[in-house]
């Protein structure tokens, strides 16, 4: 399946206004988000179950790729387009096995050999940083910084988003970086309007792309 996607929405519920997730994503693939990670961590096997597969027929109805965090067995039984895998999860090359050759595997990475290991594993892209300061990221330890995110952009084989602390007024550093598109939470799940917040993200990203570098 074909990376066709620049603006990559990661869920969190908890963030989203009044909890309404199902709303918010509606309103953030309206105005240009292309893919959707249901990242919901926190929630058991059957409640995630019920969450996914409400999203996936939302989604689909709308436009957009559905991705499920880690739970290959959740993705597989809803019709998810693919997962998104992180260091901890099964290996690409497992996930691909068992969902198809036809679905979409992201990977999460922190560094240049991170990346290479799952451009080797078989992921179709992946999410690199934190790029830049973001409390959520936290753990990974400081940013990675612009100039590192821009190297592992040059060497990579895969399509590379951007993660941690994207915000508007950065997302022309981004692109300017080579950076494939922008993942991000917050930027859209807190917004008072998700689907204005999801445009301008794209028409950033889009018109920096268009700049000549």
């Amino acid at each position: 399946m074909k990376v066709d996607f620049r603006v990559y929405l990661i869920t969190d519920r908890k963030r989203a206004p009044g909890g309404d997730l199902a709303g918010v994503v509606a309103k953030a693939v309206s105005g240009g988000v292309g893919a959707v990670q249901l990242r919901e961590k926190d929630l058991s096997g059957k409640k995630l179950f019920r969450l996914a597969e409400s999203l996936r027929a939302s989604t689909e109805r709308l436009g957009a790729l559905l991705l499920v965090n880690d739970r290959v067995d959740v993705a597989l039984a809803v019709g998810a387009d693919g997962v998104h895998l992180g260091l901890l999860s099964i290996p690409p090359r497992e996930a691909r096995r068992i969902l198809g050759p036809r679905a979409l595997i992201g990977c999460s990475t922190h560094n240049a050999g991170e990346l290479r290991e799952a451009e080797e594993g078989g992921a179709d892209f992946a999410t690199f940083g934190p790029v830049f300061p973001t409390p959520s990221k936290a753990s990974f330890g400081p940013p990675v910084g612009v100039p590192a995110f821009a190297e592992a952009c040059r060497t990579a084989r895969i399509p590379v988003f951007a993660l941690g602390g994207v915000k508007p007024e950065n997302v022309a550093e981004v692109a300017r970086a080579g950076g494939y598109g922008v993942a991000l939470i917050s930027g859209i799940m807190a917004a008072a309007d998700p689907r204005a917040a999801a445009e301008d993200l794209k028409r950033r990203f889009a018109k920096a792309n268009a700049t000549p570098k």
